[in-house]
């Protein structure tokens, strides 16, 4: 598979390169982008699968972004691991940004006061969120008492308006994503069946000239 590693990490060795991949962002970025460049596809089908994956991470489904950009993908019949792989643009140095823009817009379409605490508070309301999503079914497990009022204003006040209001920054950014990388994928793929050619004309020159060197020592 393209993507699939040689050795095993543990799951503090995931935590800790999901925060901070080995070697740097710039070198996750350089991995990724090479990795995309060699899917065996045509360049519109990985082009597509790019901007599913870079739509996806400002929709507030963290944890299922590799479902959605896989979906999208399928739906724009792009390239499913170029849209996972897109997926990376959403990162720990990212997450803010993106909701925060995508809440704002949200708060705008929907006339919802803003909140100026909220490039503070994000991150704390969806690990509170996840805190009592895991609570409440911990207590239907165990039959005690069931609270979700406190989702239920995470529902209105974060979820619908990062949905509603990422939908356009996230189209914008899918679509720049398409026509930025289409042609370079296309140079990219040209590049690599030339070098190919040249490599496969070279060989059968050699082997040509061993020929004709054989037959001349007969």
């Amino acid at each position: 598979m393209v993507f699939k590693r040689r050795d095993k990490r543990t799951a503090w060795q995931i935590l800790k390169d999901f925060v901070y991949p080995k070697g740097g962002w710039t070198r996750a970025f350089h991995y990724v982008r090479h990795r995309v460049s060699r899917l065996p596809d045509t360049p519109e089908k990985i082009a597509r699968g790019i901007a599913a994956g870079l739509f996806t991470t400002f929709t507030p489904f963290y944890g299922l972004h590799f479902v959605v950009a896989a979906t999208c993908a399928s739906l724009l019949r792009g390239n499913i691991l170029a849209s996972l792989a897109a997926t990376f643009f959403g990162n720990p140095l990212t997450y803010v940004p993106i909701g925060v823009i995508s809440m704002k817009m949200g708060y705008f379409l929907l006339g919802i006061a803003p909140d100026h605490t909220l490039d503070k508070s994000l991150v704390a309301k969806f690990i509170g969120a996840g805190e009592d999503l895991f609570a409440n079914l911990w207590a239907v497990l165990t039959g005690h008492h069931v609270d979700w009022t406190r989702l239920l204003v995470f529902y209105h006040e974060v979820f619908i308006p990062y949905l509603v209001g990422g939908f356009l920054p996230g189209l914008v950014l899918g679509v720049v994503g398409y026509y930025v990388t289409l042609p370079l994928i296309r140079a990219y793929q040209n590049r690599r069946r030339g070098a190919l050619a040249a490599r496969i004309a070279a060989l059968k020159h050699r082997k040509q000239q061993a020929k004709e060197q054989k037959s001349r020592g007969h």
